[in-house]
């Protein structure tokens, strides 16, 4: 009788603790809880673009989204290294963040409506715009100024497309595979203006190997409001990134972040834009 007791006592204890388990013990660190503090937080970013989201050859990162993140992931309750970083390319933001595979994503997403409908945003953090990378010599200083001149463009990009259709119909567009390629192509004088994000151009741009041999053109072809990816229907995660981001701007953060990876091309920022408000 006495080993029936322990028996079924034993077997109440192990019933309990797979309850337990059931409900959620074992996988607390995939992408990180939304009340934060668990074992690792799983967050999006590039790996290839300089000044924003770079894997550094020592497998390290570094960039301005690359601060953003380490920020709001500090303020959620995870240190440095909590953090799992995740590349996540362009075409795949949206699938990543309903697939769980990240629990945010900050990687120059610019926040539009149509991704709206997929995907909520905490932000903006970030106002950039269309510009153009020109030889610091250059006498390029408006768009107009690129008909009968050499644009480089990233194949597959539409900005310079944009530019050649909205600003400058005689512009020879000349495609190449990827920004550092452009660069190349601009430093030896075979193109005469790269156009992109003028976040991204002032990250090349602050490169050692670049300093001080581009400027940006300083023109606002459009308006890009770069915002942190969350999963549809987190408004919790949404608020809190959101609160960490004003933290982040009032106490001096933001602005030590913007100058550190965007100093040494002379970027002009815009001020910290207002959470929730887009700039059209």
């Amino acid at each position: 009788m006495k080993l029936r007791k322990v028996t079924a006592a034993s077997a109440a204890v192990f019933a309990l603790a797979l309850t337990a388990t059931a409900c959620g013990g074992g996988d607390s660190g995939d992408s990180g809880s939304s009340s934060g503090g668990g074992d690792k937080i799983k967050i999006g970013i590039k790996y290839d673009q300089p000044g924003l989201g770079l894997k550094e050859p020592d497998g390290s990162f570094s960039g301005f989204d690359v601060d953003v993140a380490t920020y709001v992931a500090k303020e959620l309750g995870y240190e440095p290294n909590q953090i799992e970083w995740v590349e996540t390319k362009s075409a795949d933001r949206e699938n990543a963040l309903s697939r769980g595979d990240v629990k945010l994503i900050a990687a120059t997403y610019s926040i539009t409506d149509e991704r709206k409908e997929k995907v909520d945003f905490a932000g903006p953090y970030l106002l950039a715009h269309q510009d153009l990378l020109v030889a610091a010599d250059s006498d390029i200083s408006e768009a107009t100024d690129l008909n009968d001149k050499k644009l480089c463009s990233v194949t597959g990009s539409t900005s310079a497309q944009n530019v050649k259709e909205d600003f400058a119909p005689d512009a020879q567009l000349s495609q190449r595979g990827g920004y550092s390629e452009c660069l190349s192509a601009l430093q030896n004088g075979q193109v005469d203006a790269l156009t992109t994000d003028d976040s991204i151009l002032a990250g090349y741009a602050a490169q050692d190997q670049y300093k001080g041999k581009f400027k940006l053109a300083g023109l606002k072809l459009s308006n890009e409001n770069y915002g942190v990816g969350v999963k549809k229907g987190d408004t919790e995660t949404v608020n809190k990134v959101n609160d960490a981001l004003e933290k982040m701007v009032s106490d001096g953060s933001w602005q030590k972040a913007v100058e550190e990876n965007f100093g040494p091309a002379n970027y002009k920022n815009e001020p910290a834009p207002k959470i929730g408000q887009i700039v059209q």
